[in-house]
This record gives structure tokens, sequence and C-alpha cells, in this order.
């Protein structure tokens, strides 16, 4: 099969379309004909070799396809049913991938947009999770945004929370559009908080990892009460808990977001695609930052 690899760490350039051999579903696995994959922050952290020392390396950790292979034990899915999940063994970026948790994609989808949940909705769930957002709190987002911020912008209005959601002023007609309250980012965040939530706010999640935590502790009243997805250094010096995969991932989002999507009260725009074999461009645009939304690569 044609997968996306590097064998050197560096510029986009060192991205390649290599000949791998097939993979195979282990127990409880499936494996899909890959018609989308979703593209990442981390797929170039990897590639600058900020995250994984070894090489090579191959990317990619979510997708949606036509299963063709079922593992030993599976019997919620069927060969040539459409699903959408995550890779474990982050090798989605290519013909043929391995998922170990997956749902079926809603039906007012296609494989794209199905192709770009995944990783948000997974990391956005989890973050709400460990911060127990509930109904009747009110919900302070740093890069709400984003697609990930984004994401949990809509996942905590559907479990009642209010939401202030820090954005540039560009974004604040999207964030309103999504339900949240805008507030500018940058000096005298705090005061711009505070006029909308006099008292602070209950609890506060990091997604933009803009060196902002005093700033989210102050307002929720403690580092307990604070979250971020992207800033290691900065949790570790404030005492603020880091939200990563490996302590356990937030899967059943998978199952649930369809429902949200069919009625309408859930959306992820997919700013643009490129072809498998248009992955290097497919990061310099994602370096840029400059497309709301998920990049997406386009296979088969």
């Amino acid at each position: 099969m044609k997968a996306a690899r590097f064998d050197r760490f560096g510029g986009p350039e060192v991205l390649e379309i290599v000949d791998l051999p097939d993979p195979h579903p282990g127990p409880g696995e499936i494996r899909i004909a890959v018609r989308a994959a979703g593209v990442n922050p981390s797929d170039w952290k990897k590639r600058r070799g900020l995250m994984d020392p070894e090489l090579p390396q191959t990317l990619g950790h979510e997708a949606a396809g036509i299963v063709d292979e079922l593992g030993e034990g599976v019997e919620d899915v069927a060969v040539g049913n459409r699903v959408f999940g995550l890779s474990a063994e982050g090798a989605a970026q290519a013909e043929l991938a391995v998922l170990s948790f997956y749902a079926p994609i809603p039906p007012s989808l296609d494989f794209p947009e199905a192709a770009a949940l995944p990783a948000a909705i997974e990391t956005a769930t989890r973050a709400l999770d460990q911060l127990g957002v509930a109904s009747g709190g009110t919900l302070l987002i740093n890069g709400a945004s984003g697609s990930v911020g984004s994401a949990a912008v809509q996942l905590a209005m559907a479990r009642g929370a209010r939401v202030i959601g820090t954005g540039g002023p560009a974004n604040h007609e999207y964030l309103r559009s999504l339900g949240a309250e805008p507030v500018a980012y940058g000096e005298g965040l705090a005061e711009r908080v505070r006029a909308l939530a006099p008292g602070g706010v209950d609890l506060a999640l990091d997604v933009a990892g803009s060196g902002v935590l005093p700033e989210l502790i102050a307002l929720a009243g403690g580092a307990e009460h604070v979250v971020t997805v992207a800033d290691f250094a900065g949790a570790r010096e404030h005492g603020v808990r880091f939200s990563r995969g490996d302590a356990g991932r937030a899967v059943h989002v998978l199952g649930e977001i369809g429902a949200l999507i069919e009625a309408g009260r859930f959306s992820l725009p997919v700013a643009r695609t490129f072809p498998l074999a248009g992955i290097a461009e497919a990061h310099r645009a994602g370096e840029e930052g400059r497309m709301r939304g998920k990049l997406v690569l386009l296979v088969g």
C-alpha cells in the first residue's frame, strides 16, 4: 500500500509517499480502505523531531473509509460499512489503515468531513471530562476558534455550560455562531473576561498554549480548575493538569457525536483538502496557521 512516511527530521520536503506492507487488524480492531485522513499539528511536530525520536515514522491518527477486514471478535460493523475513527498505530495517512476505535459515519457527512472529526472531538471531550464540565457552569476556552477549541465550545454547550471563548477579532462572529461569548486574547484578557463574568469562571481550558495559564488560574479560582492540552511546560510550572491521550482516551465521543451532528448541534469545517501525494503542501498550509477548520488528505 501507499503511505506517508519520513526517514529524517526536517521541513515538509522530507515527507515521502512510499510502499509499505498491508497492515492487518488485531483483536477488536478493523481495517479500512482509507478515503480521507485528517492532518494535525502533531504531524509537523513529529516531522520536526519534537515528539518521537525513532526513524522512520509514518503519520496519521484519524481516518474515514470503508471497512475491508475485521479483527477477531469484531461484531459491531461489517465489511463494506462506512466508518471513521482513530489509529493507535499512527499510520492512517495511507491507502489502508487499522482503526483501534471507530464508529459509523453520521449519514449527513462525507468522508473528508468524517475524517476531520476524531482527533479534535476526542481531545476536546477528554479535557471536558477531566474538568468535569456540566450544566450550569461557566467555561473559559483559550483558543476557541481552532479545530479543538471550536469542538470544545460545541461539546461544552451540549452539556449545558456557558462558554466564553478567546480568539482574534476576525473569529468573533464565528465564535458567536457556535454559541460562545467571544473575547480578544492578549494583554487585558482577565479584565475582558471579568466584564462578562464579574465573579470569574468555574473552569478554564487552554487549547492555544499562549502562556496565559496564570490568568486562567486566577479567573477559575485555582490550578485545579484548569486543564491545558497545549502547554506542557506551563502546566508543570503552574501545577495545571496537562491532558494527554496516554492517560486514557475519551473514545466514547466517537459513538455520541453523530446524534449531535444530525441534530444540527455540532459541525467541524474542512478548510482544505489535498491528495495524499500533496502531503508536503498540506503541512506547509497547516504551519502557516491561517485557515479555520481541518486539513484533510484525500486517498483512493
